[in-house]
């Protein structure tokens, strides 16, 4: 028996194109980009926002604002982000600490009893702000591939920009100073691969600290007048360490800090301390005049120690070669713990013990 034929059906123009707007209709909305100006809340349009969608910023804002959605981005044109008089109690906020106001916090999702990060939140960009007077200028925690790009953190209490428990962190071309601890930060993240670069960090505790995490590269930042330049440390519970620092300049890290509740020994005149790190590249850096400007703990071009855990973590594996350090106090110091580390191809002059300058 023959098979019945179906007729065929010719659609015309006007017909197809509103089929295709049906079909349609179900499918991803595109990228939006929406402007908050003076007067409007930074927060409502994040909240408002989707994956890929960018917030633009213009003017002078007192909010403080938690971004927990994958693929913002917000883009300061000439914005200024101050404290509130009253913060906005949004998911970064704390009530049982009602003085901790973050400015900029991105927040994955986290057992904060435990500290396990249940899914982080992904492809957040802030650029183009000036976030000054809070505990923390800008935090991201459990965030994976944060970049935060031509900021400036103005005289926060803590840290200027910082990374808790967070995967693939960029800091670009960025200004912190006058944080009473780091200007920029990366802790708690044993897989950090974090990037560090053309950064300038002044008039902070740490120009930029590295604590308890581990992968990554600092390149091409400008750390001066800290208390100490570069810090990496590996306290309980570790490890620290497994960073390329390259092409920095640290110079003039005089500032003297008075031993207190972040740092439980005074500070001054350090450059790089690598406490208690393992397996760091420190080469290719240009590391002068830091000399302590009051009593300190230990000072030097380049410090190389073990941790101040209980029980001390000892530094290993650590390459210190191909710098230029001169004019500190001493160039280079190692306190002769540990194993694996190596002192090579230096331009420096004084040394702690002698000849390290000379390997």
């Amino acid at each position: 028996m023959a098979r019945s034929l179906r007729p065929v059906v010719v659609l015309g123009a006007p017909l197809l194109m509103f089929i295709a707007l049906v079909a349609g209709a179900g499918s991803a909305r595109a990228a939006q980009k929406v402007v908050v100006g003076p007067g409007q809340s930074i927060q409502a349009a994040v909240d408002a926002a989707r994956p890929g969608d960018t917030i633009v910023v213009t003017g002078r804002h007192r909010e403080n604002v938690a971004v927990t959605t994958d693929g913002i981005a917000l883009r300061g044109a000439g914005a200024v982000l101050e404290p509130p008089v009253t913060p906005t109690q949004n998911a970064c906020f704390d009530p049982g600490t009602p003085a901790d106001v973050n400015g900029i916090c991105i927040l994955g999702d986290i057992n904060f009893d435990t500290g396990e990060v249940l899914r982080e939140v992904r492809d957040v960009t802030v650029s183009g702000f000036t976030i000054r007077g809070f505990s923390e200028g800008i935090v991201a925690v459990g965030a994976h591939h944060a970049t935060f790009e031509r900021n400036v953190a103005l005289d926060n209490a803590g840290y200027g920009i910082t990374a808790f428990a967070s995967t693939g962190t960029r800091m670009l071309f960025n200004r912190a100073s006058g944080s009473d601890e780091a200007g920029f930060y990366i802790g708690d993240s044993p897989a950090a691969d974090a990037t560090l670069i053309g950064n300038d960090s002044s008039g902070n505790l740490f120009g930029i600290l590295i604590r308890n995490a581990l992968h990554g590269k600092a390149i091409g930042n400008s750390i001066h007048g800290n208390c100490a330049g570069v810090a990496v440390l590996a306290d309980l519970p570790g490890p620290a360490g497994a960073f390329h620092l390259a092409g920095n300049r640290i110079n003039n890290n005089t500032k003297a800090c008075a031993a207190g509740e972040d740092i439980p020994f005074p500070l001054s005149g350090v450059g790089v301390a690598l406490l208690g790190a393992t397996a760091m590249k420190v080469t290719g850096n240009l590391i002068t005049g830091n000399e302590p400007s009051a009593d300190t703990e230990f000072s030097g071009g380049i410090v190389v120690a073990s941790g101040p855990g209980n029980p001390a973590t000892a530094p290993a594996d650590n390459r210190v070669h191909g710098n230029r350090i001169l004019r500190n106090d001493p160039d280079l110091s190692w306190d002769q713990t540990g194993s694996g580390n190596s002192f090579n191809g230096n331009l420096c002059q004084t040394s702690t013990p002698p000849g390290l300058c000379h390997q």
